[in-house]
């Protein structure tokens, strides 16, 4: 399945053998204490040893800060991209770092050695990784968005739960969002509210990250195993303009922006709605974008409403496509309140009013995640609402119409063209 998995040695990839030497070995399993140069006074039963799978942009920083730590031992990165994976082991190196270089991620998840592995290859491999790393036993940690498609992340927050590792999204806004979400808990906005997330406040990253249509196909790399950076996704022939980076406008790797920056938006939205495991929708979406969705780009929206439940409503503005919003929309507005972009409330006293409210629960990040094992603040069920709501949202615009969604059954009402994105099938030989 998937292309040949190889062990790569700096030493190796140097001197041209592409890790061919040592595909077949067997990593040797030695205490971190040993290996590493950078555990200081902390007790070898403290120390994590953890792995990085995908070392582009953000896996690298990944590696970098991870380097760092005296807590933890880096033994081990992958990337499909030898190129990567070459920086990668020599920023291990020049960090006095014993590193192992792996073509093939599943090398990775049978180590033994290994307790964490951080996942920040594109979205379309997010769900087997983090499936599998969780059938290992691995604690995971996933950049964003979770998934590519609706199906697969139910999965993996399923996959994960029966496993019982824990697991955490790349984002951190609701770690700041506390004081919102006392505010609506309080009761002193009423309800229903209206969060609109308009370009006054958001960057929502339309054009940046909106595909090409007119590409033409180009040789692969020599550096780049194509078929194994695809996957599970459709074949499609090489251009540069599908990966590192700028795959953000395919939808057969992830849905632009939206879903790009959308992660880091809605992800505390939701935690200050209290629409966390116990969401109650959305139930209608529509869109405003170009129309007919182009089938491989992702293009451009202006307007992206969804309806909840209980009334609320989440306004999504780009401000690159159709009509902008005026500066003085709120951010958040009640039948008894407003708060507006620049933190300003309306009456002015209404956050001073809460002083006599109670704090929410303090929420657990990752790192105490690992210890407690209690799952932190972005686990995977909360991840999969996020991203569920995501895809909702760019398939209005694909189907360009509002959609009807049951929450329960994670399907669209009486809508066969819609539930094609919500489980879309993968490229043999990988499956679900």
């Amino acid at each position: 399945m998937g292309s040949e998995m190889k062990r790569i040695s700096r030493r190796q990839f140097i001197s041209g053998l592409g890790g061919v030497i040592g595909a077949l070995a067997v990593p040797t399993v030695v205490p971190a204490q040993v290996l590493g140069k950078r555990t200081g006074n902390v007790a070898p039963s403290d120390v994590s040893v953890r792995a990085v799978i995908g070392v582009g942009g953000m896996g690298t920083n990944h590696l970098r800060n991870l380097l760092k730590r005296k807590d933890v031992r880096v033994v081990a990165v992958c990337d499909v991209d030898r190129n990567h994976l070459e920086r990668a082991l020599k920023i291990a190196e020049e960090a006095g770092v014993k590193c192992d270089g792996y073509t093939d991620y599943r090398y990775i998840l049978d180590r033994a050695d290994v307790d964490v592995v951080y996942i920040a290859t594109p979205p379309h491999w997010h769900a087997l990784q983090c499936i599998h790393a969780a059938q290992a036993g691995k604690d995971i940690y996933c950049e964003k968005p979770m998934t590519r498609f609706i199906y697969e992340g139910r999965v993996v927050a399923d996959t994960v739960k029966r496993h019982g590792v824990i697991f955490h999204i790349g984002t951190f806004g609701r770690y700041g969002a506390r004081i919102w979400r006392k505010l609506i808990m309080s009761g002193l906005l009423g309800k229903p509210l209206v969060i609109t997330m308009n370009h006054h406040k958001y960057n929502w990253k339309v054009r940046q990250w909106s595909g090409r249509v007119d590409l033409q196909p180009q040789p692969v790399p020599p550096h780049l195993d194509w078929n194994m950076w695809l996957g599970p996704a459709p074949y499609k022939p090489y251009h540069p303009h599908r990966c590192h980076g700028s795959f953000r406008g395919y939808w057969d790797y992830d849905g632009g922006g939206f879903t790009d920056m959308g992660s880091h938006y809605f992800d505390p939205i939701l935690y200050m709605l209290g629409f966390d495991e116990n969401c109650p929708g959305p139930v209608e979406v529509e869109a405003e974008a170009e129309f007919p969705a182009h089938p491989d780009a992702v293009r451009l929206w202006g307007k992206i409403t969804y309806k909840f439940a209980d009334g609320t409503i989440i306004r999504c503005v780009s401000g690159e496509w159709g009509t902008p919003d005026p500066p003085d929309v709120p951010w958040i507005e009640g039948p008894k309140g407003k708060v507006f972009n620049d933190g300003r409330t309306d009456p002015p006293d209404l956050l001073k009013q809460l002083d006599s409210y109670p704090d929410p629960e303090p929420l657990v990040d990752f790192e105490t995640a690992l210890k407690t094992r209690k799952q932190p603040g972005g686990n995977a069920e909360v991840s999969h609402r996020v991203s569920t709501i995501l895809h909702i949202g760019n398939i209005a615009i694909r189907v360009g119409r509002k959609v009807v969604w049951d929450p329960v059954k994670e399907q669209f009402i009486g809508d066969d063209e819609a539930n094609r994105f919500v489980n879309i099938p993968y490229r043999a030989p990988w499956h679900l």
